[in-house]
């Protein structure tokens, strides 16, 4: 059965920056490195391969960008509520942008970009445009998946669409929650109409007393000693309210085992809740990206966990929230694309259930 509700591919002028405040914070994150034996790109201090000592330049650009990853400037707003058909209610989160010039026949545009409210009904929503910079037209039928999908489901909400392309069966796979202690699977191949395939993760699924299991993002990632072609990283809450990071992995993308113990752990961190976390890889090792609460900064922070999952190298702040709108002091939930080599993050910006959708140009 199919729902289609009528009713990225994987240093502006004006941009909101704080110099001072993005100097301080990049130097706290180095030095939190330092002391615990770890630069920048994960090496270990005092190691045969550590790099020498470096002029205060040249610290300062290799603390900019921890683990070797572009140092990301915000450029514009894409998508605005208030400037949205479909707007229950006057919020939007979670984007997640997918090239699919590449990979469907006569897309609407060279990238899809999903995102949608969370509060009741929610929605998943699609928006379309040739660039990574915009702009984005919204999708005259948003949403594409609702809060009511008989016989399959009818919940307060649906929310958090994370869109894989699988190239096994050449579909777009869209994870999404509904409620908020569910995780679900629906299969597309145009990206705009979809099928709904089964419950991928639930509360029940992880220790007890567990809460939330939501806002899930799923990568193509081998992990041979765990016979795992795909990984899931998502948010997991419980009894004491302090959101983490967890993680599962599987085979298929359909069928999960889920670590038990958390993958960062919001203390892990000096944060209250950590959430919105991405998989990235670059010079041959692997990276979770996440944001804290506007309570603890507001910013994205790195932790590099390595290709097989077993490191947990706390490398700080990978992108600095500006004071100024649309962050208004706190950024979270990125989606990473690049447009013709240029590399682009697209993220909630602004207060939570407040916010835009914006990009960074690396």
């Amino acid at each position: 059965m199919t729902q289609h509700d009528s009713n990225a591919r994987q240093h502006h002028t004006d941009e909101p920056r704080n110099p001072g405040r993005r100097m301080f914070l990049r130097a706290a994150a180095a030095t939190a490195a330092a002391a615990s034996g770890v630069i920048a790109t994960g090496t270990a201090a005092g190691s045969a391969a550590a790099a020498p000592a470096l002029a205060p330049e040249a610290a300062q650009a290799a603390a900019a960008a921890p683990g070797g990853f572009p140092d990301y400037r915000y450029l514009k707003t894409l998508l605005t509520p208030s400037q949205l058909k479909y707007n229950p209610t006057g919020e939007i989160i979670f984007p997640c942008v997918r090239g699919v010039y590449d990979k469907l026949s006569n897309p609407l545009g060279r990238y899809y970009l999903y995102y949608g409210p969370h509060d009741a009904p929610g929605g998943i929503c699609l928006a379309y445009g040739d660039s990574l910079e915009g702009p984005f037209t919204e999708y005259a039928a948003n949403p594409i998946v609702s809060n009511n999908w008989q016989p399959h489901y009818k919940v307060s909400h649906v929310a958090s669409p994370h869109v894989l392309w699988n190239e096994d069966v050449k579909e777009l796979w869209l994870y999404f929650h509904g409620e908020n202690g569910t995780t679900r699977l629906a299969r597309s191949k145009d990206g705009v109409t979809f099928t709904y395939d089964k419950v991928v993760l639930t509360t029940a699924m992880m220790p007890a007393g567990s809460s939330e299991t939501s806002y899930a993002r799923v990568f193509r990632h081998d992990l041979p000693s765990r016979g795992a072609r795909y990984v899931m990283l998502f948010m997991l809450n419980n009894q004491s309210n302090h959101r983490d990071i967890a993680w599962g992995w599987s085979k298929d993308g359909r069928d999960w085992t889920f670590d038990q113990q958390p993958l960062v752990r919001h203390s892990d961190v000096g944060a209250n809740n950590i959430g919105g976390p991405h998989l990235l890889s670059r010079n041959g090792s692997t990276y979770v990206v996440y944001n804290t609460g506007k309570e603890n900064g507001g910013n994205l922070l790195i932790t590099e966990v390595g290709n097989d999952f077993s490191r947990r190298e706390h490398l700080g702040l990978f992108y600095d929230s500006a004071n100024s709108a649309p962050d208004n002091g706190r950024s979270a939930s990125p989606s990473f694309g690049t447009d013709r080599g240029v590399p682009y993050m697209i993220y909630e910006a602004g207060e939570r259930l407040q916010g835009s959708i914006a990009v960074a140009r690396g």
